[in-house]
């Protein structure tokens, strides 16, 4: 199956609305989903703490799989991320079972 990268990036100060979504947003990754999330989290600014976008790492069936798991996540709807990027991806090497981190 293949893999993907979804890179998104929030809308600048879109923090607070990210967090009143953010509770949709958990429910939503952890439903019934066209895609299998690998890994998924927020990604983080300078300070290590402010959330600023988003980053998965999907197994789908194909791009359309991907774009409709994207189109419905609530995050979309609420309209925090400025910018997203989909890329399939070319699984090389995989630590997940022994990484410590």
């Amino acid at each position: 199956m293949p893999h993907y990268i979804v890179h998104c990036l929030d809308h600048q100060g879109a923090v607070e609305r990210r967090l009143a979504h953010y509770d949709a947003h958990k429910a939503y990754l952890s439903g019934p989903l066209p895609v299998t999330i690998l890994v998924s989290g927020p990604l983080l600014a300078e300070d290590g703490a402010t959330m600023i976008g988003s980053c998965f790492l999907l197994a789908a069936e194909n791009r359309a799989a991907v774009e409709a798991f994207h189109a419905a996540d609530p995050f979309k709807a609420a309209g925090i991320w400025a910018e997203v990027k989909l890329h399939e991806f070319l699984k090389r090497k995989d630590n997940r079972e022994v990484a410590t981190v």
